[in-house]
């Protein structure tokens, strides 16, 4: 009889909007999507800055849904400071196609900035 010494690892909890953000994207879902951002939103693309819904909605068409993007969570880790995470996501898309981190600050259950690098 084998023994499994391994302990079961519980993963940690997912925050909500990261899973709406996930899940919105898979959905093509434009409104749902920009609705998990803050009004006074920040995204940086590895150097190119966006701000608020009009700069999120504009992102959103050059490189997430208007690219036909599917993402599939693979990580969560908390921050050093509240709010904080990294969400390691595999992207596949007409633009982009891998493994990378997203970094989120969060903000009243929406994201208050988001950095792809």
């Amino acid at each position: 009889m084998a023994v499994n010494d391994t302990p079961d690892v519980v993963p940690p909890t997912v925050p909500p909007v990261i899973q709406e953000f996930v899940d919105a994207t898979n959905a093509a879902d434009t409104e749902r999507f920009v609705a998990t951002f803050t009004d006074d939103a920040y995204l940086n693309d590895w150097g190119r800055e966006f701000h608020g819904p009009d700069g999120v909605r504009s992102w959103n068409e050059t490189d997430n849904i208007g690219m036909q993007s599917q993402f599939e969570l693979i990580s969560v880790v908390p921050g050093s400071a509240d709010g904080e995470y990294t969400a390691n996501i595999m992207v596949t898309s007409n633009r982009f196609n891998g493994t990378g981190p997203f970094k989120f600050k969060l903000r009243d259950g929406k994201i208050a900035s988001l950095v792809l690098s």
